[in-house]
């Protein structure tokens, strides 16, 4: 069984799921349908199946050994401006992250797994997940089960900063850590024309804003990597009013941990800090989101090592201050989490992720497959 050729025969089929899953998205934790579709092929297949809310992990084949292959199902919260055929049939949700590729390949791969059974000397688990975008569907998905028995573990993201066709391999960390912040100023709101009888929190807000652009320049040391951004403001009504309130929101990310709680105190030190010198009060959120996804090193040398035998052309994935939430999983199973890149100039595929007009190079998703089918094979030898 050759995976790249049966993932050619099959290339019609991993589009037209993928299509279909685009045009019809689903939010996180709301993917009933996207799930149904996953979860009868798969049955109809031959595959154990337990669902864990609109997720599923459903297993096929015996042995000593158990790989987990992971794809993510949930939309975004956009309005699709591409023109196309398969565009988004649900105003306000799109997959501008690639989610229906990932769900699409898994399913090919998941295709041609049970028709080869046979040939695989241990199980396979597939794992398709609810709410990664800012839900943590990977921490319910180990909730239900989907890593008891497993010994490695691979996922797969369509990535637009690789060349449409390379298989992206990185060791160590790879996506970072991510939290998020929300900061109320709270002052005494009265008439614009006399600002010396209230205590103005547009103006503590705004100091607070670039005092927190000096905690990556000024407090993490400069060989480490980190982010703070500043991602929403909001506060008054009108234009001779000065408000009562501000709010500030924003996100910080991080490869190591301890870079990440220094962000998290100085966030609040310095909203609470400059709040209090200005006479305003500030009540501070300091949340984490995912950690870092840190690829195991024999798992990624395995993936490259996989690609090379089935001529797969693949190099190295710089990082990205994105976060993932398949970061969950290995902190509890080694694995690697891979790219897949789409990039094609030619065919105007040029848009980031989570942009109104992001779209994939189908052309390549079976490669996708074909990976996944391959990582899975090799593995169970």
């Amino acid at each position: 069984m050759d995976p790249v050729k049966e993932a050619e025969r099959i290339k019609d089929q991993i589009i037209a799921w993928r299509r279909d899953f685009h045009m019809w998205p689903e939010l996180k934790y709301e993917e009933e349908r996207t799930s149904k579709i996953v979860e009868e092929h798969l049955r109809e297949w031959g595959y154990r199946i337990k669902r864990v809310g609109t997720g599923i992990i459903a297993d096929i084949g015996e042995g000593e050994k158990t790989i987990a292959l992971r794809a993510d199902m949930d939309a975004l919260p956009v309005q699709e401006e591409n023109d196309v055929p398969y565009k988004s049939r649900v105003p306000g949700k799109m997959h501008a992250c690639g989610h229906d590729a990932h769900t699409a390949m898994l399913l090919g791969a998941g295709k041609i797994i049970a028709e080869h059974i046979d040939e695989f000397n241990g199980r396979v688990r597939l794992v398709f997940q609810p709410a990664e975008e800012g839900g943590n569907g990977a921490l319910k998905m180990i909730e239900g089960g989907a890593l008891e028995g497993v010994n490695a573990i691979f996922g797969f993201h369509v990535w637009m900063d690789l060349p449409s066709g390379v298989i992206g391999i990185r060791e160590g960390p790879f996506l970072a850590g991510a939290g998020f912040f929300e900061a109320k100023i709270i002052g005494k709101g009265g008439h614009g024309a006399s600002p010396h009888e209230t205590v103005d929190p547009i103006p503590i807000a705004s100091e607070i804003v670039l005092a927190l652009q000096t905690v990556v320049s000024r407090n993490v040391d400069p060989k480490e990597t980190a982010v703070v951004s500043v991602t929403a403001i909001n506060g008054g009504t009108t234009f001779n009013v000065i408000p009562e309130e501000v709010s500030l929101k924003g996100t910080f990310r991080f490869y190591k941990n301890e870079v990440g709680d220094l962000l998290k105190k100085r966030i609040k030190e310095i909203a609470e800090g400059v709040s209090s010198a200005h006479g305003a009060k500030a009540e501070v959120s300091v949340q984490d989101l995912t950690p870092p996804t840190i690829n195991d090193p024999d798992m990624a040398q395995f993936a490259r090592e996989v690609a090379e035998k089935y001529g797969l052309r693949h190099g190295e994935v710089p990082p990205t201050m994105g976060a993932e939430d398949f970061a969950y999983y290995l902190q509890r199973v080694p694995g690697a989490f891979l790219a897949l890149g789409i990039r094609n100039e030619e065919k105007g595929i040029v848009y980031p992720h989570h942009h109104p007009k992001f779209d994939v190079d189908e052309d390549v998703l079976h490669l996708g497959t074909a990976m996944e089918v391959a990582l899975a094979r090799e593995f169970l030898r």
